[in-house]
């Protein structure tokens, strides 16, 4: 890791004029609005990716130990309430081996991505899962046309829902008991749909997600900041955390149909067979997020007015500054409100931004948000004439953007380093970050045209600070 560079106070003295074109910017964060509260789902996100032929990189474990009370905490919250707050009556998996299948318009990195993802499963959270497996446990991956499943479940990118056998069947059976979480006792049957022109990283996003979730737990916790079960959608892979709460919930211990409390009486000592080391750790006070904190994310994310999306932005920061947080549920409503201020506020922008960017730095489990950060504070040092700060904190960024496996991140990153080396002089530098960029762009982006387009989206950024100078 590299060290700790502060943002240079002479951002905040960048001519307004150049700020003020920032609008640019708003497009480069890679973060996007919350699904709707339907099937769990996984929202729709701004993405860039790597090459379809490069090898996917390795996941990196978290090195930190995780508190056994905490993963206790999480595991009950998780896996008895949906993402709606509505609560489940009692604890389902699937019970005995689950067999994956692909189905629809199959895109050709999807066996890999699937190959890759129960692999992981297998090894690092014990679960007989695979493909050919047959038996009665079965996961379908269908793949539909974008515009058709988003014309039915608006605003997210990828869903699960249990018992049906394909999109037609969905449609039809949606509201039909059997097709409600809550009244599973036992999991027999589900299926991931995922758009089929999805690039290759956000398929890989999808499947992480919605496979987890038909595995296991069906809610997202905003206070969670390093697992994928978060709105935020800043973790895009499974993380050490819910490599856990997945291996305890497939513990032999438990089993389908058990109540809250029966659980809860098992857990201290399946979390004591598979995390040895977290009976030590003493876990920070329960801290639960109000609904009103959800709504006001959900609609700084949704599709109203950009004024009241960044009033509701601005809510979401003073009920978190009200409830006494510093961790990532702060940072999070901070980088909302400095997105939505870009346009009409840059100095609020850089103010919120610089504010989060300390908060994520300091919680454990946030580098990857901490990066988000910097690649937005790097966008706008670039647009006010500082390619110094901008090669700076996108160098401080990459280290976490590569261990998050996020290439769309990586590669703009990357991009905005190659303008600022290019401004610098330094063309050797700005030669290796723009082949840097390349390595993971074509991943993240899914197409050479989207590649072109976010490479001119910070080419514009680099044209803007040039005239500052």
């Amino acid at each position: 890791m590299r060290p700790t560079i502060s943002t240079p106070r002479a951002v905040l003295a960048a001519p307004l004029r150049a700020l003020a074109a920032l609008g640019l910017a708003a497009t480069l964060a890679a973060c996007a609005a919350p699904a709707a509260q339907v099937p769990p789902t996984r929202a729709a996100a701004e993405s860039a990716r790597m090459p379809l032929d490069a090898p996917a990189p390795a996941a990196t474990p978290r090195p930190s130990v995780l508190s056994n009370a905490a993963l206790a905490r999480d595991f009950r919250e998780l896996s008895f309430a949906l993402e709606t707050g509505r609560a489940l009556p009692v604890f389902t998996r699937f019970e005995g081996p689950v067999n994956m299948s692909l189905a629809g318009a199959v895109p050709a990195t999807a066996p890999a991505e699937l190959d890759r993802l129960t692999a992981r499963l297998r090894a690092e959270a014990g679960i007989a899962i695979g493909t050919g497996l047959g038996g009665a446990n079965r996961i379908t991956l269908d793949f539909v046309p974008k515009r058709v499943l988003q014309a039915e479940v608006p605003g997210a990118a990828c869903f699960v829902v249990p018992n049906v056998a394909g999109w037609d069947d969905y449609r039809a059976r949606r509201r039909d008991r059997t097709t409600d979480w809550a009244t599973q006792t036992v999991r027999r049957d589900a299926t991931v749909f995922i758009p089929a022109e999805a690039s290759p990283q956000e398929l890989r996003d999808c499947l992480h997600e919605e496979v987890s979730q038909a595995l296991g737990p069906l809610n997202d916790l905003y206070r969670l900041p390093d697992s994928i079960w978060n709105d935020d959608n800043f973790q895009a892979v499974l993380t050490r955390h819910d490599m856990l709460i997945l291996r305890a919930t497939y513990a032999p211990e438990l089993h389908s149909g058990m109540t809250e409390a029966e659980v809860a009486a098992r857990l201290p000592a399946v979390l004591a067979r598979i995390n040895p080391a977290g009976g030590a750790v003493t876990p920070l006070p329960a801290d639960p997020t109000p609904p009103r904190f959800s709504r006001a994310i959900d609609t700084a994310f949704g599709t109203g007015t950009p004024a009241r999306r960044k009033a509701a932005a601005a809510q979401a920061v003073q009920i978190a500054r009200a409830e006494g947080w510093s961790d990532s549920r702060t940072g999070f409503a901070l980088f909302a409100l400095g997105r939505l201020s870009l346009r009409d506020d840059p100095q609020a922008a850089l103010s919120a931004f610089r504010t989060a960017g300390a908060i994520f730095r300091a919680t454990p489990g946030a580098a990857v948000q901490a990066a988000h950060v910097d690649m937005q504070l790097a966008a706008l040092a670039l647009a006010s004439g500082q390619p110094d700060t901008a090669r700076a904190l996108s160098e401080r960024a990459l280290p976490a953007a590569r261990t998050a496996e996020n290439a769309a991140l990586s590669a703009t990153l990357s991009m905005i380093r190659a303008e600022a080396c290019e401004a610098l002089g330094d063309s050797a530098g700005a030669r290796a970050a723009w082949l840097d960029s390349q390595h993971w762009a074509r991943y993240g982006f899914g197409s050479d045209a989207a590649v072109r387009a976010r490479a001119t989206e910070v080419a514009a950024l680099a044209g803007a600070g040039a005239q500052v100078n």
